[in-house]
């Protein structure tokens, strides 16, 4: 594999795992602030499995 793409692999989960604690904040205040539960709840299910896809790349 090329450096380039190695360089992106290794930042990858990284940046997935911003991308889930974003939405986990987000999620969390939709929902605290009765806002849009609906979103809440979807942005935190997205966390998820944002989060499980972390798990099984570094696994």
């Amino acid at each position: 594999m090329s450096p380039t793409l190695t360089a992106i692999a290794g930042a990858a989960p990284a940046i997935a795992m911003l991308g889930a604690f974003a939405c986990i904040i987000g999620g969390g205040m939709l929902i605290a602030k009765q806002r849009d539960v609906k979103k809440g709840v979807l942005m935190l299910v997205m966390a998820a499995v944002l989060i499980g896809n972390v798990l099984i790349w570094t696994l």
